[in-house]
């Protein structure tokens, strides 16, 4: 991998690169391992392309007061957006409950783009946190993974104070309508 700088890889590249070199079945292993709080530590080499950043043992990475152990929930969510398996189905499920929003909004992209089966009901939860950004994610995701339960969810955000959040709550509510055959 290229040294942190302009010249390196795209993280997505290198976390393909990753998959490709242990394979699906140990990069997955990895990600849902580190999605439940596994010691980074323990995924030195594996974070390097998780994160994007070539650092080494002693690295800020592996600082626990530059960077939190949310981070460390969050980078193996990422892995599983760029390479996905229905093996860690249950660990992003479970991540929509994370108590921090960052590896919750990652389970939330995770469950949107790779149509996540279980995640409408966390996801309809977390239309209403109180950040918009996670909002936002929230009805993304219920958008590709709701159900006629969470049409309510969503009609909910169309008077949300956040403008981004009304816009993408009416195209989400749009999409779930026509995706589901529901009457207008």
């Amino acid at each position: 991998m290229a040294p942190d700088g302009p010249d390196r890889e795209p993280v997505a590249a290198s976390i393909a690169a990753l998959a490709e070199r242990i394979g699906r079945p140990a990069f997955t292993a990895v990600c849902v391992d580190l999605l439940a709080g596994a010691p980074r530590e323990r995924y030195v080499v594996e974070l390097r392309a998780l994160t994007g950043h070539g650092w080494q043992p002693g690295d800020a990475v592996l600082d626990r007061d530059r960077w939190r152990d949310h981070w460390v929930r969050t980078w193996g969510a990422r892995g599983l957006l760029h390479v996905w398996d229905d093996a860690a189905t249950p660990a992003v499920v479970r991540g929509l409950a994370d108590q921090h929003h960052r590896p919750a909004e990652m389970c939330l992209k995770v469950g949107a783009r790779h149509d996540v089966a279980g995640t409408g009901p966390g996801a309809a939860a977390l239309a209403a946190h109180p950040l918009p950004r996670v909002r936002v994610q929230a009805v993304r995701c219920l958008a590709v993974t709701g159900d006629t339960e969470h049409v309510a969810a969503l009609a909910a955000r169309l008077d949300d104070e956040h403008p981004d959040v009304r816009r993408q709550a009416a195209r989400a509510l749009e999409t779930l309508r026509r995706r589901l055959d529901l009457d207008a």
